[in-house]
């Protein structure tokens, strides 16, 4: 029924021309059926419903439609980060990021963050149709900005995964002045096996707190012949996993509960325990109350574990 572009946003005067009135787009948005994500521009409440990263794509959508906008303006930092799909650690979801490609001219806005500086071709892509900062460009832009060693991590753990993206990375960092150590710093323990920012945030937590980092993305093969892949494992000795609510979504099967991924879960963890691992689970809520930390630090204690 409602007339919709490439990106599944619905444009007010494509809407109009299609026969729906203003009174019926006013009533729409009243009851929830669209979402506006730009001036006459907005989303099917449909299309977000029941999805974990609701917030990622209306967030996306908004950024579509700010640079799909008048100038066709330059998508930086969250915002370029979001139409490439790099996972943040706590990204900026209220403002649109774009970037003059100037020296001067930056401002912040209610809703948008323009920022000054300027912008070789090499610094600037288009994807789907929309010009956006390069990968690397975006990862030491929000990496810089960020302020916080496990969200500069974070960033750069969803950027390096080819040797391209490190030589870029490695240029722009040593052109930066400011900020620039911590975002060096989580460039050089950057990692593109994490799988998520709580995993980036579990390591940057051992890092800070000077406990040993077990190796990403663990094979073992179970006692019943399947294969199990670990968030963290230390040889034969130890696995740490990180339980995060879209990983649980993600391994549901059609028809499935969320308890039937729990009751999988205990028993494919009750495997590894057989195999001799001493398994520890951690929840976002442990990181942000520095639960984690202590709790690793005990399981490190009682098998010996200690710092290279």
């Amino acid at each position: 029924m409602w007339p919709v572009d490439r990106y599944r946003i619905v444009h007010r005067e494509l809407a109009l021309e299609h026969g729906l009135t203003e009174r019926r787009i006013a009533r729409a948005l009243h009851a929830g059926e669209l979402r506006a994500v730009a001036r006459g521009r907005y989303i099917l409440a449909s299309d977000l419903a029941g999805r974990d990263d609701a917030a990622d794509v209306f967030y996306r959508a908004q950024c579509v439609a700010a640079a799909s906008g008048p100038g066709r303006p330059v998508l930086s930092h969250d915002s370029a980060a979001a139409i490439h799909r790099i996972a943040l650690l706590y990204p900026d979801h209220e403002h649109v990021h774009v970037t003059t490609g100037r020296d001067a001219g930056g401002s912040r806005r209610s809703r948008r963050i323009i920022h000054s500086g300027r912008l070789p071709d090499e610094d600037v892509v288009e994807v789907d149709g929309v010009l956006v900062t390069s990968v690397p460009r975006t990862a030491v832009d929000v990496a810089l900005a960020a302020g916080t060693f496990p969200q500069a991590l974070t960033v750069f753990d969803g950027a390096v995964g080819t040797a391209a993206d490190r030589e870029d990375i490695e240029r722009l960092l040593a052109a930066s002045r400011h900020g620039v150590a911590l975002a060096r710093r989580a460039y050089r323990l950057a990692d593109d096996r994490s799988d998520s920012p709580g995993e980036s945030w579990s390591r940057a937590q051992m890092i800070d707190a000077g406990l040993p980092v077990p190796d990403l993305q663990v094979e073992y093969r179970l006692g019943s012949g399947r294969r199990a892949f670990c968030d963290f494992g230390i040889g034969d000795v130890f696995v740490g996993e990180f339980d995060g609510l879209v990983k649980y979504r993600r391994e549901m099967r059609k028809g499935e509960a969320p308890e039937d991924v729990v009751i999988r879960e205990k028993i494919r963890e009750d495997e590894l325990r057989e195999l001799g691992l001493d398994v520890a689970r951690w929840i976002w809520s442990d990181l942000g109350r520095g639960l984690m930390v202590p709790k690793l630090a005990a399981h490190y204690e009682r098998l010996g574990v200690r710092s290279p």
